[in-house]
């Protein structure tokens, strides 16, 4: 959490130019608090595996968060469970109409294919336009970074001569960011992919920065400079057994596998693999979701993607974001998105007062709780109304299914499986 100073305490200029986090009074009187709204949209095969995974690094926080699942109806999972997709995730034509302060959106193992290929791009391409004006900040992770990345900004994606597969030591472009405060100036990630984005062609685009890279695995970590979107290469999200899960995979199928890269001890498979990068995916994870989501989307969630949105006292905290990330320049679109209907020209970063439009309805308590303590009044209210299981679910859909994500860690094995 941030410190509280006075808004002209000399400390102030000395403490920000050290990364350290500082409020002032300004800010700290209008920290409105809400439940976040995000939206995890799923696209890899392994669904449940994959929502447990991301699931635990954004409860690990002490933020009310509410998460709904989104998956493509254009394209048909195998590997999971019907019953389970219809059971707790949505499709586009269902949230196309609300706003959520962020949006997460996985990999896919469909890299080899061109983008125009994969089955369901075209309504992604609908779903990352319509991201620009109804989500207040979107992570896009391996495959769905490259997607992002090339829809957003025209990068292009290159082949491999063979699978990027292991855990990489990487390190820091851009120590001043606050998303990688409090990594350390060499970590480790898990990459599992044939394609890859280029250096090269990040920093040479004037809307975007690379804030991480390995000198073997090359970008990890890259960012929008008006801090709406950002790009993760990696699976920060893997467990210590999905690399090797995925290992065995390949080798029953006959295929010439090399062994994950800086996982076995000694490259041994019959060895235990060593899980170095949780701490960084965790602060990565939390560092998204605090300043560039919590801090700066606004009160109101209808505001998103509206001309309100980019006044009121929540501005503070977009400004400051701005000078520890550089450029303050709004992001060009390329051709496609701007069809898409994207102008964020007019959008603004983030920040209006407003009154909470809980669509569910379960925080009545804190309708209208405008100062700090009304608002921490109506969180311990919400706390003492819901369990544990529902916090991450506000409907009547989302409580009656919230207790199956929470165990759904236990029995993944049983229910992906055989698909």
């Amino acid at each position: 959490m941030p410190i509280r100073i006075p808004d002209s305490l000399p400390a102030t200029q000395a403490l920000e130019s050290e990364n350290i986090f500082v409020m002032t009074e300004f800010r700290a009187m209008h920290q409105d608090i809400r439940p976040l709204k995000l939206l995890l949209l799923n696209l890899m095969p392994t669904k449940i595996t994959t929502e447990t995974q991301i699931l635990r690094k954004l409860s690990n926080t002490p933020l009310q968060v509410e998460v709904e699942l989104l998956q493509t109806a254009s394209h048909d999972s195998k590997n999971t469970a019907a019953e389970h997709l219809e059971a707790f995730y949505t499709t586009f034509d269902q949230v196309r109409d609300r706003h959520f302060d962020g949006m997460i959106i996985t990999g896919a193992p469909v890299e080899q294919l061109d983008f125009e290929d994969v089955d369901y791009w075209d309504e992604l391409c609908d779903i990352m336009a319509w991201s620009a004006t109804n989500v207040h900040s979107t992570l896009h992770i391996c495959w769905g970074a490259q997607a992002g990345i090339y829809f957003h900004y025209g990068v292009p994606k290159h082949g491999l001569d063979e699978k990027m597969f292991g855990v990489f030591a990487h390190r820091l472009t851009k120590h001043t960011s606050p998303l990688v405060r409090g990594f350390d100036d060499d970590f480790w990630a898990p990459h599992s992919r044939y394609t890859e984005v280029r250096a090269a062609d990040i920093e040479a685009h004037p809307d975007l920065e690379l804030v991480a890279i390995s000198d073997e695995a090359g970008v990890y970590i890259a960012k929008s400079t008006d801090s709406r979107h950002f790009f993760v290469f990696g699976h920060p999200e893997y467990d210590r057994e999905t690399l090797r899960a995925e290992y065995d995979r390949d080798i029953a199928k006959g295929l010439a596998m090399a062994v994950p890269a800086h996982y076995f001890p000694n490259d041994d498979p019959a060895r235990e693999p060593v899980a170095r990068w949780r701490s960084h995916a965790q602060l990565l994870y939390t560092n998204w979701l605090n300043y560039y989501v919590y801090q700066t989307t606004p009160y109101d969630i209808d505001a998103i993607g509206t001309d309100e949105e980019a006044e009121g006292p929540r501005a503070e905290a977009r400004t400051n974001v701005s000078r520890e990330t550089s450029s303050e320049a709004p992001a060009a679109r390329t051709s496609c998105e701007a069809a898409g209907g994207a102008d964020e020209s007019g959008t603004g970063e983030k920040g209006a007062e407003g009154a909470n439009a809980n669509a569910e309805g379960a925080n009545a308590n804190a309708e209208g709780a405008r100062d700090r303590d009304a608002s921490a009044e109506a969180r311990t209210n919400v706390s003492r109304e819901t369990s544990a299981e529902a916090l991450a679910a506000r409907t009547s859909r989302e409580a009656a299914g919230g207790a199956r994500i929470a165990n759904a860690g236990a029995s993944r094995t049983d229910a992906e499986a055989g698909a």
